[in-house]
């Protein structure tokens, strides 16, 4: 079993991974990002407005202090199966949260509210991880594929969204119990 800390750090490198630097790209909604952080995010999380300057010299320190408080702690990732947390997180991230967290409860068949509570944590927990973040990345990918920016952003947005099974799929793996008897 992977420590909540140490399952936080090995998401957050994965996910800047693939948010990388400082973009302001014309058609991102977002606006100026860094590590993936917008600049509304930056801004709501420094209290006040922060300009695309403040965007560009953020430091991944406080990246991460951002992501903890604002992704990863209101999907309560560190309570879900290792893999599982990865793929929601990159969701969350990458979608909303609101939006990740009503995939995962579709995809649970969970009721959908958009609030991680006692239930879709329980449903998470005893769903199989490999099969559930496989059919979270088909909700994902059928989602994003539905967006008006899909032609700017697809081809991108596909190859993150599958980079992160494989990677949902190896922590899922090697988090796994071993059964008694097994060969490890």
């Amino acid at each position: 079993m992977i420590g909540a800390s140490s399952l936080f750090q090995q998401c957050l490198d994965l996910v800047i991974a693939h948010e990388g630097g400082f973009v302001h790209h014309p058609f991102d909604p977002g606006g100026a990002t860094n590590f993936g952080i917008t600049h509304k995010t930056l801004s709501q999380a420094r209290g006040r407005r922060a300009s695309v300057g403040d965007v560009r010299q953020l430091s991944r320190a406080e990246a991460g202090a951002i992501y903890r408080q604002f992704y990863w702690e209101p999907i309560r990732a560190g309570e879900m199966p290792a893999g599982v947390a990865l793929a929601v997180f990159d969701l969350a991230v990458n979608s909303g949260i609101s939006r990740a967290v009503r995939l995962l409860q579709s995809t649970l068949g969970a009721k959908v509210d958009g609030v991680v509570g006692a239930h879709t944590l329980e449903a998470a927990c005893r769903a199989d991880a490999v099969d559930l973040i496989r059919r979270l990345t088909r909700a994902r990918l059928g989602f994003l594929a539905r967006l008006a920016i899909w032609p700017v952003f697809g081809r991108g947005w596909r190859r993150r969204v599958l980079s992160v099974e494989q990677d949902a799929l190896r922590l899922a793996l090697k988090s796994a119990p071993t059964l008694k008897g097994s060969s490890p």
